[in-house]
């Protein structure tokens, strides 16, 4: 032991002391966790959201993105810049690595509005990636150049290492934030602005300016179709969905000619290939031809929709997705959540002060070039050099000027000061003797006008504001169309359109079902995601999920596949209540039911047991033969019932009583036919689908081999069935319920012969598009009508522009022929106008107009009896 060791020993409290003194010492020098937290983490996030992810509202730029621009200014001559000379000037401002400004250039590239790229720079239709940036080059466009830059009007700051300045933020004088959108993640929140349209904008900002009501939407450079009913005006918690364009080739091939936006070719192919993997879509293998042009040609499997595929594809791939904006930005170093109305106002008032800001500098800028010239005038017009010839001093020479002008500077906008006197002295003699006072004159009132038109345009900001737009729209806007139709999408119902990739089987003996059971006996085919119906002899029922395997219960009547809101299937039954009581019938459907929830169809009597039962897909009502047990006094042992008699009900409805009697059997007299008549269907212009929910135009009541005629422009026609999962094109201008006895009437332009023809036919053949005023494609329709007799006038033109105008009488003039025959030609002189006119009314159509107004006025049996008698 040492001897420090035996001295400590010897005074505890001494040892003690040290050891609470360093102990506190160290305790100083500790940063507790929740500490670091407030300070570091923090400032990281707080760092984060202002100076990388969110972009500001002054000019809808990242931080990242304007140091690029700016570096792209400062290197500016015209010409275009190697990206990675772009990129090693703007390190001098951004505080990251190349490949972070590399990769945010590009992007910015890919918009096509800021940069005018050449080189490689990727392709966001198939997602390949840019070249390298010491491949590729880029230049400011002619429009950021215009739009962007104003060094006098721009707020500057030091760069992170003070050597250089750069831009607070750029003076834009455009909605840049909304036409190129913004995807930013940050610390605790995330920005993501969509794209919208150029023009839109512009007109949207003029419409503001006017105080007019105005509304965006997205427009994707990936073109596709959106739908806006969720938008939200991009505020959290909105959402709007995004599909590719889907074209029909031929009942095999299908062609996606336009991609949803966040979606690349490829994406789109793989979710595409997993879907059909899955056994959700079956098809038979896919081309990419994309180049310039999205083409991705999609082939059929034998003996599949092409319809329902479209259907599929929209419901179980890329074809169809959600996008949720979230339209965050910065202001006054504050992340705020605002609508992109708002945005855009904003935007519109920025732009508004920054003209007004470039008017006033350029005002006093002009201000102090007419103060120079007059005083430079007086100077030199009243000969005030000649008098600082004596003077020995430089400040003599100051003072004698000073003197010489205050006779003459009663008129100037501002007091001469000792600067403007020095600029004086710096005019050269040459400069003296060749001056002309007409000119000096001309030119000060020449700055004169200026100042006045600067004056009235800032006294009238909003419209020169606006005449500052139109400008731009007119000088830009040109090929920045809308690209992304606006349409109403159609839910798809995904067990309607899936593919039936399963086959459902059944053990009754066992009470199970599933799709494994292949060695039990085979129910339907189905599809993985399908909810099965299953009936049960006791009246109870049920919905459950199709699975593997799984346990249902015994003594199973009926199991299919259920379809939710279906009115047309309806279920006949007959069923006793209790043991030996009463048998009632009763038909009913079942539209919506809780999954796995059990249902009795009967009283819920027990005992209770079906003795009839069949499911009618559209409704049938067949006719029944009921044998009743012998019983003491009872003669009639058998009767026969026809379920037509019953009306549809709900059911939970008790149904009506068949027999009191004892019910030996119950048979099949005859099959039934619908008790629902015909499905009414109506056509939806906005989403181009059929429905039965009474959306848009009403066709009519449809049956069996019932077709639709759908004329499309510019004059073809062809036939479709009433199948709601039927595709139409937006070229359709006329559809209707097909009547083969209606006659159609066709004024066309041959162009084969140069003249102009009338034909009346009917319209027939098969579902092909078929074209009914000829092969040439030079053909021009002009009137199409289901008049039954059509009138038109023609008047003349040219040599013959005197001649009276002519009444075609159609029935007179030709007869119903065949859609292939070219029809009769309607004069053989110059026609400048052929319109339809109302039809003359006939004798027999007044006859039977004045009949029905006849008997509309009846109100009583008696009158139509009497009405009847006279006629």
């Amino acid at each position: 032991m040492s001897s420090e060791e035996r001295q400590d020993m010897e005074n505890p409290e001494e040892l003690d002391n040290e050891v609470n003194g360093a102990q506190s010492e160290a305790m100083r020098n500790v940063t507790y966790l929740s500490g670091m937290y407030q300070d570091w983490f923090l400032d990281y996030a707080s760092y984060v959201i202002l100076e990388r992810a969110v972009p500001y509202v002054n000019d809808g730029l990242k931080p990242v993105q304007r140091r690029i621009l700016h570096a792209m200014k400062q290197l500016d001559d015209g010409r275009y810049n190697k990206v990675a000379n772009i990129i090693g000037n703007t390190m001098q401002y951004h505080p990251h690595g190349d490949a972070s400004i590399g990769d945010a250039l590009v992007q910015l590239g890919q918009k096509d509005l800021l940069i005018d790229t050449q080189g490689n720079w990727g392709n966001i239709l198939t997602g390949d990636s840019s070249a390298a940036p010491r491949y590729i080059e880029a230049r400011l466009s002619k429009f950021a150049l215009e739009v962007l830059f104003n060094p006098k009007t721009t707020n500057w700051k030091l760069s992170y290492d003070g050597r250089n300045k750069e831009p607070i933020t750029l003076p834009v004088k455009f909605p840049l934030l909304l036409a190129q959108g913004v995807e930013g993640i940050a610390v605790g929140l995330a920005s993501k602005i969509l794209p919208h349209n150029f023009n839109e904008l512009i007109d949207a900002c003029i419409a503001y300016l006017k105080e007019e009501e105005f509304v965006l939407y997205p427009d994707f450079p990936t073109a596709g179709m959106v739908e806006v009913s969720r938008y939200n005006d991009g505020l959290r918690g909105g959402a709007v969905k995004v599909r590719a364009r889907i074209e029909k080739v031929d009942n095999k091939t299908l062609k996606i000619s336009e991609i949803p936006f966040g979606k690349t070719t490829s994406s789109l192919i793989d979710s595409i290939i997993k879907a059909n993997d899955k056994g959700k879509i079956k098809i038979k293998k896919i081309d990419d031809n994309t180049a310039a042009d999205v083409e991705i040609l999609i082939h059929l499997a034998n003996g599949i929709s092409s319809d329902k595929t479209i259907d599929a594809l929209y419901a179980f791939t890329d074809c169809e997705t959600s996008i949720s904006p979230n339209a965050c930005i910065i202001e006054d170093d504050t992340p705020k959540f605002i609508g992109v109305s708002e945005i855009l106002r904003r935007s519109a008032d920025n732009t508004v002060a920054l003209l007004k800001l470039e008017l006033e500098i350029r005002k006093n800028e002009l201000e102090e070039a007419w103060h120079y010239a007059s005083l430079e005038r007086i100077f030199i017009e009243n000969r005030i050099y000649r008098d600082i010839e004596e003077c020995e001093t430089w400040e003599s020479v100051l003072s004698t000027i000073d003197e010489g002008l205050k006779p003459h500077t009663q008129h100037l906008m501002r007091a001469v000061t000792e600067d403007d006197i020095v600029r004086l002295t710096e005019i050269k003699i040459k400069r003296i003797s060749k001056f002309d006072i007409d000119k000096a004159k001309d030119y000060i009132q020449s700055i004169e006008d200026e100042i006045e038109e600067i004056k009235v345009h800032i006294a009238n900001i909003i419209p020169f504001t606006i005449r500052y737009f139109q400008a731009i729209k007119k000088k830009y806007g040109k090929g920045k169309e809308r690209k992304t139709e606006i349409r109403s999408f159609e839910n798809i119902v995904a067990t309607k359109v899936v593919v039936a990739n399963q086959k459902l089987y059944i053990n009754r003996e066992d009470g199970f079902m599933g799709t494994s059971l292949k060695k039990d006996e085979y129910v339907c085919e189905c599809s993985d995601i399908d909810d099965v119906i299953i009936f049960r002899k006791d009246g109870t029922y049920f919905v459950t999920k199709v699975s593997d395997k799984s346990f249902i219960g015994k003594n199973i009547l009926h199991i299919a596949v259920f379809r939710k809101n279906d009115k047309r299937t309806i279920y006949n039954v007959a069923y006793r209540d209790g043991r030996g009581g009463i048998c009632y019938v009763k038909r009913f459907s079942v539209t919506s039911i809780t999954r796995d929830k059990e249902y009795d169809l009967t009283k819920g009597t027990t005992g209770s047991r079906i003795l009839y039962f069949t499911a009618n897909p559209n409704g049938e009502a067949e006719i029944i033969r009921v044998v009743l047990k012998p019983k003491p006094r009872l003669k009639k042992l058998n009767f026969e019932f026809d379920f037509a008699e019953l009306a549809v009900k709900g059911r939970a409805s008790m149904g009506n009583i068949l027999s009191r009697n004892d019910v030996h059997k119950i048979t099949l007299k005859h099959e039934g036919v619908s008790t629902l008549g015909g499905r009414k269907i109506w056509f939806d212009p906005d989403v181009l689908r059929l429905n039965t929910d009474q959306r848009g135009d009403f066709l009519g009541e449809f049956m069996g081999d019932d077709r639709i005629l759908v004329v499309s422009r510019p004059s073809t026609f062809h036939f479709t069935s009433f199948d709601l999962s039927n595709h139409y094109s937006d070229k359709i201008s006329i559809i209707e319920k097909f009547d083969a006895e209606k006659v159609w009437s066709a004024v066309f332009y041959d162009a084969d012969q140069e003249y102009w023809y009338l034909k009346r036919f009917t319209m027939e053949g098969n579902g092909k598009p078929t074209g009914f005023v000829g092969d040439n494609p030079e053909n021009k329709l002009l009137i199409l009508t289901d008049e039954k007799h059509p009138r038109f006038e023609i008047s003349f033109g040219g040599k013959n522009e005197d001649r009276p105008n002519e009444i075609i009488e159609g029935e007179e003039f030709i007869g119903v022929k065949s859609y292939k025959a070219r029809g009769k030609r309607l004069s053989i002189y110059e026609i400048a106008e052929i319109e339809e006119i109302e039809p003359l009314p006939r004798e027999n159509e007044i006859t039977e107009d004045l009949e029905s107004e006849a008997v509309d006025e009846v109100t009583t049996e008696d009158d139509k009896n009497q009405i009847e008698l006279n006629m």
